[in-house]
């Protein structure tokens, strides 16, 4: 299965005159009948003279994994670009994946928001078969506030053939005020409650009464804001789940400008995780994994699941439900307090239930850094029927496994993790809990270095590569003794239950099932530290918080999470 990324959208006004910035788009120049001029990634390109949009000449990609790019320079942030291409498929093969652009925009050599910046095409994300006739794709888009360049790649995967001709990335004229928003982008997933969203404004001053106007904006639908400046908009106590932001150039007279000037963008707000973390999934059975405060889906497709009833292993003692997943779909993320020093585990009970009858090697399970690398992947390789090994590696394919047999059916308890000083991946199946931690059963050296992790990433391939799987007691961590618990520490994990909330009434309570004191600390919006409790009452009192949104940190028993309270 490809998985897709988030397709930017940035809207912009633009005028009919500017300026070409890509080198030999219609493909007219080449050293050689496989070597377009001014390209860098030429990958299965021929010549093509028939099947031609305009002029003499097109490219022409005959299957496989091909590619052709350039590097666009002369870049202005802030700056609208029109970038298109026509494309002709030869075939009607359905299934949604002929070929793909693979575009960034860039600052120096870094691609910027890693692949939120990622141009796609048309058809959720991919270029499908066209009924063999010249089709043309384009889009307008405003650079963000550090672009310098502009990458812009197409592909063509499997047995497409596919004809390319008259690329263009085309600057607009910016003699006209335009209006964007650079951060977040749309489709982006954003950690909240907080979210600052950057603007972009040309040929346009922004000011109280002494410019061309003003913006007025609105946040999911709800009261215009007016705005005199092109400050950052900080939104604040934003819930989990998506949010638009929809902005409008307007004059001093707070009217729209004769050619409407618009942005909008749509994002999504997550939680971030306070570590150690443990993930009991005490949810309604059979609601999806990502409509839980704690988890986002990254990707398309069937979702995971809650599971009713709790996986059992000797020494732990579960609380809540499961999860549940299996085959191609959507790849459900916990965020977590960025580590960038010592080691990062992730700890959970297993059991495979049923493998495909074409079962291959998978990986379901990644520690990913913040800029989206997958450098810690737990694999499931099948040995028969109804056995599988376990694995580890640093990369895309598998390279150390774990020596022992797991039936399907069973109920096993894995660790895995990566250790950010040495730069090493290690796995552990069914250790002793807690103790000092042991000889891993399976390590490798990655080459990668420097990292910061933040996410724990679910990933559901494919029918062969993801098999029946149920996930329990999920727990993130720094520490093996933290990830490794022992049966007392699963027995006292705390759900926490915060009523009311929103409060007025000058206390919140605080409930776990553990009957032990819990330690809370209050931070304001700017995480400033305001209150400290411990309770043994359940009840805590708020009446010297003001008005807002605050976030709590509650630890019992080792076990700690992250609420967030609104005293109104």
């Amino acid at each position: 299965m490809k998985k897709l990324y988030f397709l930017i959208t940035l809207f912009t006004a633009t005028a009919s005159f500017g300026q070409e910035l890509l080198v030999n788009g219609d493909f007219e120049t080449w050293t050689d009948p496989t070597t377009p001029t001014s390209y860098e990634l030429i990958q299965s390109v021929e010549q093509e003279s028939t099947e031609v949009h305009t002029g003499t000449f097109a490219a022409k990609h005959t299957g496989g994994t091909s590619k052709i790019s350039q590097t666009v320079t002369g870049i202005t942030a802030g700056t609208s670009y029109t970038i298109s291409l026509w494309y002709k498929i030869d075939g009607a093969f359905g299934d949604g994946t002929d070929a793909r652009i693979w575009s960034y925009w860039k600052a120096g050599s870094s691609n910027i928001s890693d692949n939120a910046n990622e141009l796609r095409g048309p058809n959720n994300a991919y270029f499908d078969a066209n009924g063999n006739q010249w089709t043309e794709y384009t889009v307008t888009l405003t650079a963000p506030a550090t672009a310098d360049t502009f990458y812009f790649e197409v592909r063509t995967y499997g047995s497409a053939v596919v004809y390319w001709d008259d690329f263009s990335v085309f600057q607009e004229s910016t003699a006209v005020p335009t209006l964007g928003v650079t951060s977040p982008n749309d489709g982006d997933n954003v950690a909240g409650p907080d979210v600052n969203v950057e603007l972009s404004v040309q040929n346009f001053v922004v000011a109280n009464g002494t410019g061309d106007g003003h913006i007025h904006y609105t946040v999911d639908g709800g009261s215009v804001v007016m705005k005199y400046d092109t400050d950052p908009i900080l939104l604040t106590g934003l819930s989990t789940g998506e949010h638009t932001i929809d902005l409008q150039l307007v004059d001093n007279s707070h009217m729209p400008l004769a050619t409407p000037v618009i942005a909008t963008t749509t994002f999504n707000v997550y939680e971030v995780q306070a570590l150690p973390h443990t993930e009991s999934f005490d949810y309604t059975a059979g609601e999806t994994i990502a409509e839980q405060d704690a988890w986002t889906n990254y990707f398309s497709g069937d979702d995971a699941l809650v599971e009713t009833g709790s996986l059992t292993y000797p020494g732990i003692t579960a609380a809540g439900n499961s999860m549940s997943f299996d085959g191609s779909g959507a790849d459900p993320v916990v965020d977590y307090t960025p580590t960038n020093a010592g080691k990062i585990y992730a700890s959970f009970m297993l059991q495979v239930t049923a493998l495909d009858a074409a079962a291959a090697d998978g990986y379901f399970a990644v520690l990913r850094t913040d800029s989206g690398s997958y450098e810690s992947r737990l694999w499931i390789t099948p040995t028969g029927a109804t056995t599988y090994r376990v694995g580890i590696s640093n990369g895309g394919t598998l390279t150390q496994i774990v020596p022992t047999d797991l039936n399907v059916g069973d109920t096993a308890f894995i660790v895995f993790n990566y250790d950010i000083d040495n730069d090493t991946v290690s796995a552990w199946v069914n250790p002793v809990l807690g103790g000092v931690e042991p000889a891993a059963d399976a390590t490798e050296a990655s080459g990668s270095t420097g990292n910061t992790f933040s996410q724990f990433l679910i990933r559901q391939d494919s029918a062969t590569e993801t098999p029946f799987i149920v996930m329990d007691e999920l727990r993130i961590a720094t520490t093996w003794s933290e990830a490794s618990l022992t049966t007392q520490e699963f027995n006292t994990t705390a759900n926490f239950n915060i009523y009311p909330n929103p409060t007025n009434t000058g206390f919140v309570n605080i409930t776990t099932k553990a009957n032990t004191a819990v330690n809370v600390t209050v931070y304001d919006i700017l995480g400033k530290q305001v209150l400290s409790k411990t309770l043994n009452n359940n009840t805590l009192d708020v009446t010297s918080l003001t008005t807002g949104v605050y976030i709590l940190k509650l630890n019992q028993n080792g076990t700690s999470t992250t609420k967030r309270l609104i005293v109104e």
